[in-house]
């Protein structure tokens, strides 16, 4: 006998999906409506140092939330098409987020041009120190030691490796004049887009299998998550959790600067804050992905994080500089030249070999220490 009909509608079972697994849209819309209809009332000039802290605490907090459920939905859709696709969506994501927090970030309050170089650096550091750092010491601990493929690895750092020179030391040994002026910014413009389009290419088409783990073979195929959806829905909330994110890094910048232009802060916490809250998410997903055996999409996610932040995000900040007139210092100065050097000479002693322990992760979480102690 075949069970009666359900008298449960699509638009009811849709409903009570939200209600069940996207529980934090209302909360993120609810906050975004807040700060958007409140306007200057809620963070204005004179707010009082309590309320900028608390409304720091709170934005930071569900611009945070809502990064990880765009992470939790890139996930869904990179586990559906496998990778390197699905590291590409779950990397394009975050860095959307990079690069709108830190164009609002930039474009609010005093002229702070170094604060894009800041934030790169800190990116830098927070990915190839902290998060690969941690990935490898989580893995090495469980596993002892971990694979994966050498040449994906081998052409991340490559291109890595030369866009941090170009575009963050050699920057630092040109004039004011040559540095600052429009040729050297579209230099950098195409220089940047035109390595991430040639990356993507080796990525997607010519040479997919580096960026896969051969052996054994039970690590090569993708893990499905179980969670309800066709592609579509998880686009459309991947969207909706990303839009919040894009629209309230503008009132996020106001906290952020208040340390800065009143407490006399040190200029990099700016560009730290940032960079902490855009690589949380991806940091979260690269150690789950060691610990569970899966080195290959955490070296995916990291370094590709990496290629493409420094791709993406360098001309979006200069066209954004130019359009709004905003001055723009790219070049790294002192102590920050030295560390992102000998990160990545450390980096690519790392990537050497198809193997990893603990050993190198310690190394990598101990330069992530050096680097804060240095910046704070």
């Amino acid at each position: 006998m075949c069970p009666p009909p359900s008298t449960t509608s699509a638009v009811d079972r849709l409903r009570w999906r939200l209600l069940r697994h996207e529980f934090q849209l209302p909360f993120v819309y609810a906050t975004l409506l807040v700060f958007l209809a409140g306007g200057a009332h809620v963070l204005g000039d004179g707010s009082p140092p309590w309320w900028l802290l608390i409304a720091f605490v709170w934005l930071f907090g569900i611009i945070l939330w809502s990064s990880l459920c765009v992470v939790r939905h890139a996930e869904v859709l990179a586990s559906r098409m496998g990778e390197p696709y699905g590291t590409l969506i779950l990397t394009l994501s975050v860095i959307a987020i990079e690069v709108s927090t830190i164009i609002t970030v930039m474009l609010h309050g005093a002229d702070n041009p170094t604060l894009a170089s800041e934030t790169m650096l800190a990116v830098i550091m927070i990915i190839m120190n902290g998060m690969v750092g941690l990935s490898l010491l989580v893995g090495g601990l469980r596993h002892k030691e971990q694979q994966y493929n050498l040449q994906g690895a081998s052409s991340y750092l490559s291109v890595i490796v030369v866009l941090c020179v170009l575009g963050l030391i050699l920057p630092s040994y040109m004039s004011s004049k040559q540095a600052m002026g429009l040729p050297h910014h579209a230099f950098q413009v195409l220089l940047s887009l035109g390595l991430y389009v040639i990356f993507l290419f080796i990525q997607t088409t010519r040479h997919r299998s580096y960026f896969n783990l051969p052996e054994p073979a039970d690590l090569q195929s993708p893990v499905r998550i179980r969670e309800p959806g066709t592609a579509p829905y998880h686009t459309l909330l991947l969207l909706a959790y990303l839009v919040p994110v894009v629209l309230l890094a503008e009132k996020l910048a106001i906290p952020i600067d208040y340390p800065i232009e009143t407490l006399g802060a040190p200029q990099a916490l700016g560009g730290l804050i940032v960079a902490m809250l855009v690589c949380t998410p991806e940091a979260i997903s690269a150690v789950h992905a060691a610990y569970n055996n899966k080195l290959q999409r955490a070296v995916n996610v990291s370094l590709g994080s990496v290629l493409a932040s420094i791709c993406l995000t360098i001309p979006a900040i200069l066209v954004a500089s130019g359009v709004a007139r905003r001055g723009v210092s790219l070049g790294l100065h002192g102590p920050a030249v030295v560390l992102l050097l000998l990160t990545l000479v450390v980096s690519i002693i790392t990537f050497t070999s198809a193997r990893t322990n603990i050993l190198q992760g310690s190394v990598h979480l101990i330069l992530f220490a050096a680097y804060l102690f240095f910046a704070i």
